[in-house]
């Protein structure tokens, strides 16, 4: 198979989709390997370093579509992009399509089989794809908040884990899944007082057995919400639902009520965010100020640290590439229904029931899918 390795044209995206090893990997069980000239520069990655593995390099991203049987990428196609998609294709990466129905009918008019990492799972259920980005953006976000508290920021001017006699700031996170209990590592450790907010005991349990007295949970209620919102100067938003829209459990009046200088950092922006008062930010301009709360709402946060974020997602992939690849999507689909659960749109039909709600689309089971051509 001729897979495709475009660079990522996503404003600050430095990641690339398949790293050097994963590359290796795949020429060594027989696949071809297009790069586009300057894919991983991010990473101080040469085309000389690609080359030196078998792979080809192509002068543009017109010659990686056009040519490529399997598009392997981190970021959803842009505008772009979609254009060159065709029918027959397989597109492999992140798609986030819930709050995205413009990327959603660009997939559906190019007849591309479209499979999102975020939506594929394990044997628990778990989204092994997800966790390695979600990991390292939960990290990231205590220290963007950490920043975004310094006064030049237009922070309040606390320094997140104060000094002996001065109190440290208040950190609050919503949700304890991945995101969330990696930012909670990352604020523990740097002697923040913090809060977490779940809506599973279960899962407030095991954090508790986890920190001790360094964290408090509390259970996930609208008025608990607004009570350790209002008293927090940096709130993460970190709740996700597997391939729908991310509900917005802080509202515009919620984040009026915060103190001046507070910051709110929202990890699921990709996702339609967790704040009313939300919308996509980049690395190049990553706040704004509402109501003097500092925002901080880049979509694509680990692209900033893009050798550790493109080696732990690919670590994750590889597998599934590597299947995709040696047997084909369909035949790979059939040995592993969590793969199957990634395939959102094929031959114009969305696969995924969550995304079908979130977009109000007619849904296609992606069993059913299979025998579509």
């Amino acid at each position: 198979m001729l897979i495709g390795v475009p660079k990522e044209i996503k404003p600050d995206e430095h990641r690339v989709g398949l790293s050097l090893s994963s590359a290796r990997e795949l020429i060594e069980h027989g696949h071809q390997l297009m790069v586009e000239t300057g894919a991983g520069e991010g990473l101080r990655r040469s085309d000389g370093d690609y080359r030196a593995l078998g792979a080809r390099i192509a002068d543009s991203a017109e010659d990686v579509f056009a040519k490529a049987d399997l598009i392997v990428k981190v970021k959803e196609p842009q505008a772009s992009e979609c254009r060159m998609l065709r029918e027959g294709q397989v597109l492999f990466t992140y798609l986030h399509l819930a709050p995205d129905p413009g990327q959603a009918r660009r997939l559906m008019e190019s007849g591309v089989t479209a499979i999102a990492y975020e939506t594929v799972t394990d044997r628990l259920g778990q989204l092994p794809l997800l966790a390695p980005m979600s990991e390292v953006a939960g990290r990231m976000a205590v220290q963007a908040g950490a920043r975004c508290l310094e006064t030049e920021m237009g922070g309040c001017g606390k320094l997140l884990g104060g000094v002996p006699g001065v109190l440290a700031a208040n950190v609050v996170v919503l949700g304890g899944g991945v995101v969330g209990t990696n930012a909670l590592r990352i604020a523990v450790g740097m002697e923040a007082r913090v809060v977490v907010l779940d809506k599973s005991l279960a899962r407030l349990r095991e954090l508790d057995l986890q920190f001790g007295a360094r964290l408090n949970t509390v259970y996930s209620t609208r008025s608990a919400i607004e009570e350790y919102v209002e008293q927090a100067d940096l709130v993460i938003g970190a709740v996700l639902v597997p391939g729908a829209s991310t509900p917005r459990l802080v509202s515009r009046g919620m984040v009026d009520a915060m103190a001046a200088g507070s910051v709110a950092v929202d990890v699921a922006i990709d996702q339609g965010g967790t704040f009313e008062t939300s919308r996509p930010t980049t690395h190049s301009d990553p706040t704004f100020i509402h109501q003097n709360v500092v925002h901080y709402c880049v979509a694509n946060m680990p692209g900033a640290v893009p050798r550790t974020s493109t080696q732990a997602l690919n670590n994750a992939t590889l597998p599934f590439a590597l299947a995709l690849a040696d047997k084909g999507w369909r035949q790979a689909m059939r040995d592993d229904p969590g793969l199957m659960a990634g395939l959102n749109v094929h031959a114009g039909r969305v696969t995924n029931a969550a995304v079908a709600e979130a977009l109000d689309h007619a849904y296609t089971p992606p069993e059913n899918a299979l025998d579509i051509h």
